[in-house]
């Protein structure tokens, strides 16, 4: 892969992200936010992921304030620091980074035309928002956590967005997901849940891992970026 590590710079301040190109150079844009276990092995497996399908991504490290470049496991002490690191995270900052890297990625040379977000878990809520910031040409949100607590937010998202769960997260339960389709209604989006996933179900490297759904779901995502950014 054409893969590295780049500096995101803003407020005279700088992160990094990771950044994978396609095959071809460029393309679409593709913010990929991570989940809470940082920018670990298996999200930069989906940065190249989509890189092959034709997309240029940048993921940015979410936790750059308090753990540089961290990398957790899925049990344990690495969750347990996961979940803290999640629960430190300011808000605030966490929009000026997600705006710095949507500029950082429409400004790289290889971007060609529309650029769009993916996430994961709290990465799935972070692409929601950025959503509903705007500057972005679509969004796509797994399992995205606490969404269903920003509804307000929905107002302002005019892009088009698709959402996937899984029926068995008992974090983002049946009637969550309904107050999220509610507050979409009207709006282009697409909302699909996974009869035999559990939260986290794209992950090949958790336990909760469900091949069938990841497919389809990654099948859904690739043809909605190719028809929204392509």
């Amino acid at each position: 892969m054409n893969a590295q590590w780049i500096q995101i710079r803003h407020a005279g301040l700088a992160f990094e992200g990771y950044l994978s190109l396609p095959p071809a150079g460029h393309g679409p844009g593709l913010l990929l936010f991570q989940e809470i276990f940082g920018v670990n092995e298996h999200i930069r497996a989906v940065a190249d992921q989509y890189a092959l399908d034709g997309f240029v991504v940048l993921a940015p490290d979410v936790f750059w304030r308090d753990a540089p470049r961290v990398e957790l496991g899925y049990v344990g002490a690495d969750w347990d620091r996961a979940v803290g690191l999640m629960k430190a995270a300011d808000p605030g900052a966490l929009a000026a980074d997600t705006a710095a890297t949507l500029a950082a990625l429409r400004a790289r040379p290889e971007v060609i035309g529309k650029v769009g977000a993916l996430g994961y878990c709290m990465g799935g809520r972070l692409a929601y928002l950025a959503a509903a910031a705007g500057g972005l040409d679509a969004a796509v949100a797994y399992y995205g956590g606490g969404i269903q607590n920003q509804l307000d937010r929905a107002a302002t998202i005019t892009c088009p967005m698709q959402f996937h769960y899984g029926a068995l997260d008992k974090n983002i339960p049946a009637e969550a997901v309904e107050s999220v389709r509610k507050a979409m209604a009207g709006k282009n989006a697409e909302i699909y849940v996974y009869p035999g996933a559990d939260h986290g179900f794209n992950c090949w490297a958790r336990a909760m891992y469900h091949a069938p759904s990841a497919a389809l779901a990654h099948a859904r995502s690739l043809q909605f970026f190719a028809e929204k950014l392509m």
